[in-house]
């Protein structure tokens, strides 16, 4: 499976997410509206490990869309720059109904001047949802952008008990 992904749908009560896994671990996560691009893959043709991370995958998943804190994730594969990294790490850190606001993440891996490029990597984030960016808001508790669109961003704010200014 070297440099190939395997995509798997994530039913929800929101939608079919669309999981993607490298031999690493979960390499991506996409919206409902998205579609998988890799072929169909048969039950019998997903590697064991894979089938794991995938159920790791939907409860973390459910329990996120629930507005909980899963206990357990799928081991994650982030695939972006050093300094993207450091800021999906710093988001990783965030509590289901707690956020930071992009300069409090800057802050936070030691570069208090880059705010704008931290809300570059939360919207570059491959992982969203379980890589939390939706709990990082913009200056004064304002929502700020999201890759996933503003409705999901104010949908799994609010379901984590999370108050925000438009």
């Amino acid at each position: 499976m070297k440099n190939e992904y395997i995509e798997l749908p994530v039913a929800t009560a929101d939608g079919h997410f669309v999981a993607r896994y490298s031999e690493k671990g979960l390499a991506g996560l996409s919206f409902p509206a998205a579609r998988a691009s890799a072929r169909a893959v048969k039950p019998a043709e997903i590697p064991s490990q894979i089938r794991a991370w995938h159920r790791a995958t939907e409860s973390a998943l459910k329990k996120i869309l629930a507005g909980n804190q899963p206990k357990e994730f799928p081991p994650i594969e982030l695939t972006g720059t050093d300094f993207q990294k450091s800021v999906w790490r710093q988001l990783q850190k965030i509590s289901a109904g707690k956020t930071k606001s992009y300069g409090e993440i800057a802050q936070a891996i030691g570069k208090p001047k880059a705010v704008r490029a931290v809300g570059g990597a939360c919207g570059a984030n491959p992982i969203p949802v379980l890589v939390p960016c939706h709990r990082v808001l913009a200056a004064n508790q304002k929502i700020g952008g999201f890759s996933g669109g503003m409705h999901w961003k104010r949908s799994l704010l609010t379901r984590e008990g999370v108050r925000v200014k438009d």
